[in-house]
């Protein structure tokens, strides 16, 4: 089979395209009820799918299932329009009532007829002598899964349409919340024979041994919102019954660590991957390449107005989120709309780790928390670099998750570790955020002086957001000193640092606030790094740095003097 831009010459199941045009229709739109026609890219991806291993043997006592096919699992990454949703739709049909596994190889005069599978439509399909040959799932059980109701409607919404106005009416009874699939070898066990829609919170169906998976949208499936347990909960659901599934998302965006970007960065061979990747010297932000970007990742959408895709990503570029409106459209993983650091890449490369010896003149940033949020401190020292230092025996870093301590910051033990830096170092400015903290920082400032820690709140926008773009100007400029430890914990948390625009600012200059990433990730820990860098441009602005204070000697285990 060939088509403008791809060529298939392994062994699939080729039925699956013509069976799709017989029994699947288009669900909406002008054409709505008219024969569903896979476009070349929807063609590529199911014969992809159901492509057959050359060395697959057909044992009818013990069919082959998912071992028989090249591929275990599939991910589509696609932008928005392009009939996602609908395609995936036919993906169900298939596996609920089609050609969906491997019967053998085909001889001389061999076919498919729909009467032997329950379906009156009267289709019938002749296989070429050597064609790999299908047949129905026995007892299917289907799970289509998102992270909410409204978002399984990508699929499920299109599946009822196809089966109220075509020939798998005959095969299926739609209903709201499943839909019940007839002609099985078991029709009477209400746990088979079905199409379940599933989304996290659907904890009583997950786990069950299923045969098929159309999991949409996983770009934003992640650990946070549960759904990465989720996916993994389902794979062992299909394990279990040699069942596949199949991945269908947005570009993704590689800071939130998602399902798709795990299953993207897989080095497993049996998971086929469709991606048109935008051309890389094209940018998004010039018109004119940004149509000819379009021209590729829609390529073969019949139903896609490019003029109507550039009205929807000019707004979104209007409104300063450029990286949305590249990632839903352009298909570009880049970071997600209104990310604080444009890319991660500057931060990393910044990343030169030392040691800092005790005595060295050193500033902190202090964000406490109370239940949900983290408790961090960081410090940096005269020359630009900045660390998250370490407390106690163990040496911890000074980053604490209120999960780690029964769900409430540990208020003795950052109390002990504050206490560890004050002796320690020569610290000149402490900025810390009151909040929540408010006893804890007015004792520190008793205990170590009123000069050396501040109360520096975060929720002044206009100060923050100048102390944020500090960072952020140190972090780009090529002729900047500015270093950093490579903190893990403190990359996660820069990472997922949004910006939400508000009123005030100019077109150029925006005014914005610092967020939390709607998936749960925190940030605490790069609201301390804005805090102690002011705090460090404060104190070389004021020429307020001290010499390093003499460290501690210690003889025979006691500590003798400075």
């Amino acid at each position: 089979m060939e088509t403008p831009e791809f060529v298939v010459s392994w062994p699939t199941l080729f039925i699956t395209v013509d069976w799709v045009r017989a029994h699947c229709v288009v669900p909406d739109g002008f054409r709505r009820g008219a024969p569903f026609e896979m476009y070349p890219w929807q063609e590529w991806c199911t014969l992809n799918h159901y492509r057959v291993r050359e060395d697959a043997l057909w044992i009818p006592e013990q069919p082959l299932l998912s071992t028989a096919f090249h591929n275990r699992r599939s991910l589509i990454i696609a932008p928005q329009k392009t009939g996602k949703g609908p395609w995936s739709a036919t993906g169900v049909a298939i596996e609920a009532v089609g050609p969906a596994l491997f019967a053998g190889w085909a001889g001389e005069g061999d076919g498919w007829a729909c009467s032997d599978h329950g379906c009156g439509c009267g289709w019938e399909y002749e296989y070429a002598p050597g064609e790999p040959m299908a047949m129905r799932w026995p007892t299917p059980l289907i799970q289509i899964t998102a992270t909410s109701q409204e978002q399984t409607d990508n699929i499920y919404r299109p599946l009822k349409a196809m089966i109220k106005m075509g020939p798998l009416s005959d095969q299926m009874k739609v209903g709201e919340d499943f839909t019940r699939i007839l002609g099985t070898m078991d029709d009477d066990d209400p746990e088979l024979n079905r199409i379940d829609v599933v989304t996290s919170s659907a904890q009583s169906r997950l786990g069950n041994p299923i045969t098929y998976a159309p999991q949409d949208e996983t770009g934003i499936w992640t650990k946070q919102n549960k759904m990465t347990n989720v996916g993994d909960t389902q794979n062992r659901g299909l394990a279990g019954m040699q069942g596949r599934s199949q991945e269908t998302t947005n570009a993704f965006d590689p800071t939130q660590k998602s399902q798709a970007q795990t299953t993207w960065n897989s080095k497993a061979e049996d998971i086929f991957k469709f991606y048109r990747a935008p051309p890389k010297h094209l940018s998004y932000r010039n018109k004119a390449e940004r149509r000819k970007i379009h021209q590729v990742v829609y390529a073969g959408s019949g139903h896609i107005n490019l003029d109507a895709i550039e009205g929807f990503a000019a707004e979104l570029i209007e409104k300063g989120e450029v990286t949305q409106a590249e990632r839903f459209f352009g298909n570009g993983m880049k970071a997600g709309a209104g990310t604080w650091l444009d890319e991660i890449q500057p931060w990393k490369a910044r990343a030169k780790p030392r040691e800092v010896p005790d005595g060295t003149a050193i500033v902190l940033g202090f964000d406490g928390s109370d239940l949900d949020d983290w408790t961090a401190i960081r410090a940096e020292t005269e020359d630009g670099y900045q660390f998250t230092p370490t407390y106690g025996p163990l040496k911890l870093p000074t980053i604490w998750n209120p999960a780690d301590w029964n769900g409430q910051a540990p208020r003795l033990e950052v109390d002990d570790a504050m206490a560890e830096l004050m002796r320690r170092f020569q610290v000149v400015r402490l900025y810390a955020d009151p909040p929540y903290w408010a006893t804890e920082v007015d004792n520190w400032a008793k205990q170590y002086g009123e000069k050396v820690v501040l109360r520096w709140y975060t929720q002044r926008p206009t100060q923050m957001q100048a102390a944020a773009e500090r960072l952020k100007t140190d972090i780009f400029k090529s002729d900047s000193t500015f270093t950093h430890d490579g903190c893990a914990l403190t990359t996660e948390h820069v990472e997922a640092t949004h910006k939400e625009t508000r009123a005030g600012g100019t077109k150029d200059n925006p005014q914005y606030v610092l967020t939390k990433p709607e998936d749960g990730r925190k940030i605490d820990a790069c609201i301390t790094s804005i805090l102690c860098h002011e705090a460090a441009g404060d104190v070389t602005a004021a020429n307020a740095w001290v010499p390093p204070r003499k460290t501690l000697t210690r003889v025979t285990g006691r500590v003798r003097g400075y």
